[in-house]
């Protein structure tokens, strides 16, 4: 067949299939597993794998979807795949590797990793959890795949670096650049997933949600699906995977196929536009018809003075598409945050109804 090929790859929220995980479901899989027949639409499963050096082979095979295959498929791939055949009618690929709790420089290859001094490259395999291991999932599980050609990649992975969100805000632009420069496609579009709310225990992941988003604003040709309306804080694998798959084509069908008249991203923090008698007014990309919370209160917001101190804070949406935000007591306002924190329930959306990423204006240290 002559189509479309996308590389699909991340950690458990890619891996996780059609029909769920034990105990974990997926919104409507039933019916997607039913109606998923189609000839036009093609899998590819990298068996798992991991290497302490570069493999020139994987395992799997193509398949055509039909619920036998698409059961046990990426649902965000599978996802993702639907909506572009649906909309383009023309056959799409899909090949998915990926492994559940494998953090980014396992992607990543040695020769690229030499250049983190905080990254520990490995003289021998590991005895368990080689997904968590420095340059052996890339070795295994991509290396192999360098030079099939591909239309572009989607992404979903962060939750295994949440805690070196510094550290990821290097080592992802770098994976990708890496990537592009090994299949000598030039600057192959890259379209990822910025992690969920969840109730992780400790930390803030607001942090590396807010690494994932400077990738999207400072890596050429990227976009991001944000996921702040659809996470869980008891389940770290959210139950919409088709919206996650949804949102990462209209990167695709915007950008690389040409199709128009739509939005593809959410609202993303733009500016301070003023700070008047204790307010502070923010303005937003991607939010070309203004903004909305959908009849919900606006909640997630919080206001620090000069102390740093930040306190939960009032927001309202204006007749000229920015928001003013206020918190009692701050009457000399500085820094404003929007759902930064590890499970807030995004409440922001565009009039389009794709959600805002969390955000901070401010650059203080945590």
């Amino acid at each position: 067949m002559i189509g479309e090929v996308w590389l699909c790859s991340g950690q458990s929220n890619m891996e996780m299939p059609v029909k769920g995980f034990n105990n974990q479901p997926i919104n409507g899989s039933n019916e997607a597993i039913l109606n998923s027949k189609n000839s036009q639409i093609r899998l590819f499963t990298v068996k798992r794998a991991s290497s302490l050096e570069p493999l020139e082979n994987v395992e799997g095979q193509w398949a055509e979807a039909s619920p036998a295959t698409v059961k046990d498929f990426s649902a965000t791939a599978y996802f993702f795949g639907k909506k572009l055949n649906t909309l383009l009618n023309i056959p799409i690929g899909l090949i998915h590797t990926s492994w559940g709790g494998s953090n980014v420089e396992t992607w990543m290859d040695k020769e690229t990793l030499s250049q983190f001094s905080t990254i520990e490259l490995p003289s021998k395999l590991p005895e368990g959890a080689p997904q968590r291991t420095p340059t052996l999932l890339f070795n295994a599980m991509i290396n192999p795949l360098i030079g099939y050609n591909i239309k572009g990649a989607i992404w979903y992975q962060g939750e295994s670096n949440r805690d070196r969100a510094e550290e990821y805000s290097r080592l992802f632009p770098t994976m990708i650049k890496t990537w592009r420069e090994k299949w000598q496609q030039g600057q192959f579009p890259f379209y990822f997933v910025q992690i969920a709310p969840y109730g992780y225990d400790g930390g803030n992941a607001g942090y590396v949600r807010e690494a994932q988003l400077h990738t999207m604003k400072t890596v050429e040709n990227t976009g991001m699906a944000v996921t702040m309306d659809i996470g869980d804080c008891d389940y770290i694998h959210p139950r919409e995977k088709k919206l996650v798959g949804d949102r990462l084509a209209l990167w695709a069908l915007a950008k690389d196929y040409g199709l128009e008249g739509f939005a593809y991203s959410g609202p993303v923090y733009k500016k301070i536009e003023e700070i008047k008698e204790g307010k502070v007014t923010l303005s937003f990309d991607y939010s070309e018809n203004g903004l909305s919370s959908y009849g919900q209160p606006l909640t997630g917001f919080e206001v620090a003075g000069a102390d740093k101190v930040f306190h939960p804070a009032e927001a309202i949406i204006n007749g000229d598409k920015t928001l003013t935000v206020w918190a009692e007591g701050v009457t000399n306002p500085v820094g404003v945050r929007y759902a930064f924190s590890n499970c807030e329930a995004g409440s922001l959306f565009n009039t389009e109804g794709l959600p805002a990423s969390s955000f901070r204006t401010d650059t203080w240290e945590e």
